[in-house]
């Protein structure tokens, strides 16, 4: 007597989503072995079934030469978790670095004891006698990380080249929604993917641009985000403290990274 197959009524118990599945039910006759009955229900039992793909086949003795049969679906695994070529993944921190400043954004109180005047620094921070000793704060810097799937084609000799040249550069003009000088690329990493594709992190920093800063008694600073900006001092004497003190006399803003076209690396702007 041929085996036969046939699907149930019941069948095709299914979820959607991330986790979809789905489960076809079958009646098995005809055999009262086992393996002859799931090598039966393998045959005729799809391997895909609405975009799923066939996992598992099993059979459940129901009585004389007559089985149940159940063929699992599930989403493929490279849908479920791997990232397909032109994919993209973004992570981001807002922890900041530091930086040893020597100047106040502003003096809000200053002490001294009675029937004396406390001197004033214009800011300038830790002032000894013949020293401005600063302190170290926490600026706003944003980081943020790009992990791109390119196509094998893309990523040519010339192509690592440009990663690694880039690398240590600021913007010279709009990126990734930041002015000119704000965003700063700390370099990327990448590895292949079998013969198909390269997945690559982009590392980036934002700092951001300053206009019309004021130090001391000098006004009109600007600054972008990647410059350094430092301040020189000079002794003066406060007539109310009758104390001669450490006062800014000029401030200096150094360009100390490279601007560079950062389009270049291939990732959108």
């Amino acid at each position: 007597m041929p085996i036969t197959v046939t699907e149930k009524f019941e069948s095709r118990d299914s979820t959607t989503g991330s986790d979809a599945s789905v489960e076809l039910l079958y009646n098995v006759w005809g055999t009262d072995d086992d393996l002859a009955a799931k090598a039966a229900l393998e045959a005729q039992a799809p391997a895909t079934y609405d975009g799923l793909v066939r996992k598992s086949c099993s059979v459940e003795p129901v009585g004389p030469e007559l089985w149940e049969g159940t063929a699992r679906y599930q989403r493929p695994e490279n849908n479920r978790s791997v990232p397909e070529t032109g994919d993209s993944v973004f992570s981001f921190d807002t922890g900041g670095g530091t930086q040893h400043i020597t100047q106040s954004l502003a003096t809000v109180a200053k002490y001294a004891p009675a029937g004396k005047t406390a001197p004033d620094f214009k800011g300038a921070v830790g002032v000894t006698h013949d020293n401005v000793e600063g302190v170290d704060i926490t600026l706003p810097v944003y980081n943020w990380a790009e992990t791109h799937y390119l196509a094998d084609a893309a990523v040519t000799g010339d192509y690592k080249g440009t990663l690694f040249s880039l690398t240590g550069k600021v913007n010279n003009d709009t990126f990734k929604g930041f002015d000119a000088g704000e965003c700063l690329f700390l370099g990327a990493s990448g590895s292949k993917r079998g013969d198909d594709d390269w997945e690559i992190a982009f590392r980036f920093a934002a700092s951001p641009n300053k206009t019309n800063l004021t130090i001391g008694d000098i006004t009109g600073i600007d600054k972008k985000g990647w410059e350094y900006l430092w301040v020189r001092y000079a002794d003066a004497e406060d007539g109310a403290a009758k104390a001669i003190v450490k006062r800014p006399v000029a401030v200096y803003v150094e360009k100390v990274y490279e601007y560079g076209d950062l389009s270049g690396l291939g990732i959108g702007t």
